[in-house]
């Protein structure tokens, strides 16, 4: 996976940090029984619930775009499978993570607890409101597209910070990579994708 999805083939994924920790990280252990001989393939797969996890390549390239830290505190948005969530944990100090399904919600959090992940916590609810209480985060990462980014999630990012969403309509979405900088939110465009929609709040 490492040689031929991360760093081959026109891939270019260099941060070691990230690389190690997509090496270590038990993929099979986060996808259903009945897919986990394809837990590696260059894809993603069904979860159940009309969800997905991602590729290996896209969860390691918006990790590395995300420029994780060992003292963040970092918000994902759509737990899923609770795959994203155990790469950031071994990279980050805190993972705060929200997924709107809650049967998928508890059985990843059932699941990273008993692989041993301590340093993540999850909650059932609608990602496009954050986690208020527990803000401001040095960084966000949202694995469900919205059509515009939520301002709760801005918000809730701390001077600083950075997120990185995927954002527009079906068939026509963008990975977006922000920067908070007082007043101002510096965009870029990073890579175009295909995420299932945000849901909750952000659909209304």
């Amino acid at each position: 996976m490492i040689r031929e999805q991360l760093v081959g083939a026109g891939r270019h994924i260099t941060n070691a940090r990230v690389l190690a920790v997509m090496e270590k990280v038990p993929r099979p252990e986060f996808v259903p029984e009945q897919d986990r001989n394809r837990a590696y393939d260059d894809r993603a797969l069904p979860i159940g619930y009309d969800q997905t996890i991602s590729q290996p390549y896209i969860v390691a390239f918006m990790t590395e775009k995300l420029d994780p830290q060992p003292t963040d505190r970092v918000l994902e948005i759509g737990t899923g499978s609770g795959y994203q969530a155990a790469v950031l944990a071994q990279l980050v100090a805190e993972v705060y993570t929200i997924e709107i399904i809650e049967p998928l919600a508890q059985r990843a959090e059932a699941d990273l607890k008993r692989l041993g992940y301590t340093n993540i916590h999850v909650r059932a609810g609608d990602g496009s409101q954050g986690w208020p209480e527990a803000a401001p985060f040095d960084a966000i990462i949202v694995t469900c597209a919205p059509e515009k980014v939520p301002t709760t999630l801005v918000e809730q990012l701390r001077d600083g910070g950075r997120m990185i969403i995927p954002v527009g309509p079906w068939g026509n979405q963008e990975l977006v990579l922000l920067r908070k900088q007082g007043e101002q939110l510096e965009q870029h465009a990073v890579l175009p994708v295909r995420f299932v929609p945000m849901t909750g709040g952000a659909q209304r």
